[in-house]
């Protein structure tokens, strides 16, 4: 089995990266030969041919470019694992359409993991939304099987005339690390800041956050993690929207421990994406028991049912004002009675995850679908 489209692991960059991570690590612990194939840029080149925590991989350069780097990675490494002749080929973004058939011809049965509409997003102008657009009409007719996260986006892509498309979700795990080296780093305190989490994007909303936190004026601080290598323009105006306000703290790329860290001592969580499916930041902040407010698009309310808070669709007003509600004050009673929801909140979710987003269970349902379609019972 190979695993295509992605920046590689180690995971560290995003979501799709940590996807690849988790399922191909627990795939080999079963005994499958499992191959990653990652960017020079984001992977170290010394890993190639090497096998980490089981899993064999190859690192290959791509050019540094916003519109061409993941394109031309992937068809580069679908070229060397034609050469190899896996049996089934997990190729994720749909961008990567491209390489299907070069895939298809090596024999390799194929799924194609998608990551919500991403035509949709912001950050691409008119010629990347259009080729996007193209990509999701395509690639599942490519595919042998398409991947959707979570219904919602299911639904869309068959509504769209998309054959062979199933349901299987992202994972998360409670924190490992429970330590403070991370917000000694950052100058924060245990339960002494509110968390985001994501690529600094224009549809991951981190404005709306800053704007709805300064609003609101808690007696907490702002932690936002994250980063985007091609979007210098508007992590600018996110730096410009925070001003010299010194309790907001941008603390850039933290994975593993610190990143665990963070995530077990916050006093809440924001989730404010309105682009795709189901986003393993908000998996793991529901695993860490944190209380969550969201911004209210179907794909959240699916992920976290009534285990959360919803704020107006990308409203910072409305957002501030589920801030204030949630973190209580200014009297030590609506404090406590706050602190008390907030508890009930974060175990509620801590509960949906392990009920419905275990890894364990996201790896059998891939080795369920990669031996139908090997065997041709798909």
């Amino acid at each position: 089995m190979a695993v295509l489209g992605t920046r590689g692991i180690p995971a560290a960059y995003g979501g799709f990266e940590t996807f690849a991570e988790k399922l191909s690590v627990r795939l080999a612990a079963r005994g499958h030969d499992v191959t990653v194939y990652g960017r020079a840029g984001s992977v170290d080149p010394a890993l190639h041919g090497t096998t980490w925590q089981g899993v064999r991989l190859v690192v290959l350069p791509a050019p540094r470019s916003k519109y061409l780097e993941t394109v031309a990675h992937t068809l580069r490494a679908a070229r060397w694992a034609a050469g190899e002749r896996h049996d089934f080929v997990l190729l994720c973004n749909s961008a990567n359409f491209l390489a299907l058939p070069i895939l298809r011809r090596s024999g390799a049965r194929t799924a194609l993991a998608i990551d919500g509409i991403e035509s949709s997003r912001r950050k691409w102008g008119l010629p990347g939304r259009a080729f996007y657009r193209v990509a999701e009409r395509v690639g599942p007719r490519l595919a042998d099987a398409t991947i959707a996260d979570c219904e919602h986006i299911r639904r869309i892509y068959e509504a769209r005339g998309a054959p062979r498309v199933e349901m299987i979700s992202y994972g998360a795990e409670p924190p490992r690390s429970r330590g403070t080296a991370e917000l000694e780093r950052l100058g924060v305190r245990p339960r002494g800041y509110v968390l985001y989490v994501s690529r600094l994007e224009p549809e991951n909303n981190a404005d709306v956050v800053i704007r709805a936190f300064r609003d609101a004026r808690p007696s907490l601080d702002l932690v936002v993690v994250g980063d985007a290598p091609y979007a210098s323009a508007y992590k600018a105006r996110l730096r410009e929207l925070a001003g010299d306000d010194p309790s907001i703290r941008f603390a850039g790329y933290v994975f593993g421990p610190g990143y665990d860290e963070l995530r077990s001592n916050a006093a809440l969580y924001v989730q404010a994406t309105d682009v795709g499916g189901t986003h393993p930041a908000l998996l793991e902040a529901m695993a860490a028991g944190l209380p969550i407010v969201a911004n209210d698009i179907p794909e959240h309310r699916e992920v976290m049912g009534d285990s959360g808070v919803y704020y107006a669709f990308n409203s910072p007003h409305d957002l501030a004002k589920r801030l204030r509600e949630t973190l209580g004050g200014p009297t030590p009673e609506q404090v406590e009675r706050r602190g008390m929801l907030r508890d009930l909140m974060g175990r509620s979710a801590a509960a949906r995850v392990a009920r419905l987003y275990d890894w364990e269970q996201v790896a059998s349902r891939y080795e369920d679908l990669a031996r139908r379609l090997v065997s041709g019972s798909a």
